[in-house]
């Protein structure tokens, strides 16, 4: 099968590819490199059935001619992370609707199938934890810009699941909860990077909050392994699926965790919102999956827990801070 990935060079798409190639499949991948990286997938380039293009899903017309040459679309480019959210508003909003937008018109034309990405964000300050798919989404007010990236995506969704319903455009809609593993960075906010460079560094292991607030962590190799099976199975199109782990760990117990298993010497300091991101930053104070129809389905069920997830994070960036004459 004939697979292209947009955003196929980020922390995600990078494992999908090579996961992807693996079961036997060819591989094409997009990506601008905008938050992706080249080095996660120069180990794939001559790899037989791999190819990838340097561009922008924003592109029409590439876009159109590599949706037409495949089989099924993996929509991963976005916008992603907390901080480039804040930081950049407009270009969260235009990257996610239009390129979504872009993707979903050209797939129609030959009713390719598209998994979009969507997140867990778009549950926003809902209570009603575990989240389920059918869940109320409750966003908080426009002039906050944090919740740009959480409407966006769930304009996304909207869309899509209106091309299946009046284009019959076979799409399935997965929601990641807080995905991690080798390869991802930490310069868009991502917790468990930056919590584990500061830690093998000996630097404060910075809290955003007073850190009770609580996360669900997953290895990237169980996101890979559900998407590949929701792909396979044509009883998840025009469904909406949780992706996560349902192992609940407070941000500040996570900074612990990562100190002990990384025989760091760092203190835990906690930073304000407001010094962190913006004044009047408001986040969620749970996020965990309901991950009862996606288990249902395919059998889902992830295999690595929190500290062997840490143990691999951190073992991968001490090899990367290494000085190259030494690994």
């Amino acid at each position: 099968m004939k697979v292209l990935l947009t955003g196929g060079a980020g922390f995600v798409g990078s494992h999908l590819a090579e996961a992807l190639l693996d079961h036997g499949h060819h591989v094409q991948v997009l990506d601008d490199l905008s938050t992706g990286s080249m080095e996660n997938i120069l180990h794939l380039k001559g790899r037989p059935g791999f190819e990838y293009v340097i561009d922008t899903v924003m592109n029409e017309s590439l876009t159109a001619e590599l949706v037409d040459r495949c089989d099924i679309v993996f929509h991963l480019a976005a916008a992603v992370g907390v901080k480039l959210i804040v930081e950049a508003p407009v270009r969260t909003i235009e990257t996610n609707v239009h390129g979504t937008e872009v993707v979903l018109k050209h797939a129609s034309k030959k009713q390719k199938l598209v998994v979009i990405f969507s997140t867990s964000e778009v549950y926003g300050k809902s209570a009603a934890v575990p989240f389920g798919e059918d869940a109320d989404l409750v966003m908080g007010p426009t002039p906050k810009h944090r919740w740009a990236y959480a409407c966006s995506k769930a304009l996304d969704e909207f869309l899509a699941l209106a091309y299946w319903k009046e284009r019959q455009l076979p799409v399935i809609i997965v929601r990641l909860f807080n995905t991690v593993g080798p390869r991802q960075t930490g310069r868009y906010g991502m917790v468990i990077p930056n919590f584990v460079r500061q830690a093998l560094l000996d630097q404060p292991i910075t809290v955003f909050g007073d850190g009770r607030q609580t996360r669900s962590f997953t290895y990237v190799g169980d996101v890979v392994n559900g998407l590949i099976a929701l792909m396979g199975d044509a009883r998840a199109v025009g469904e909406v699926f949780n992706i996560g782990n349902s192992e609940e760990i407070s941000i500040g117990d996570l900074a612990l965790r990562v100190k002990a298993l990384a025989g760091s010497r760092s203190e835990i300091v906690c930073i304000p919102y407001d010094q962190a991101y913006e004044a009047g930053f408001e986040d969620m104070p749970r996020r965990v999956p309901n991950l009862e129809k996606i288990r249902r389905l395919v059998g889902y069920t992830p295999t690595i827990g929190l500290d062997e997830i840490l143990r691999r994070v951190i073992a991968h960036t001490r090899t990367a801070m290494e000085p190259a004459g030494r690994r």
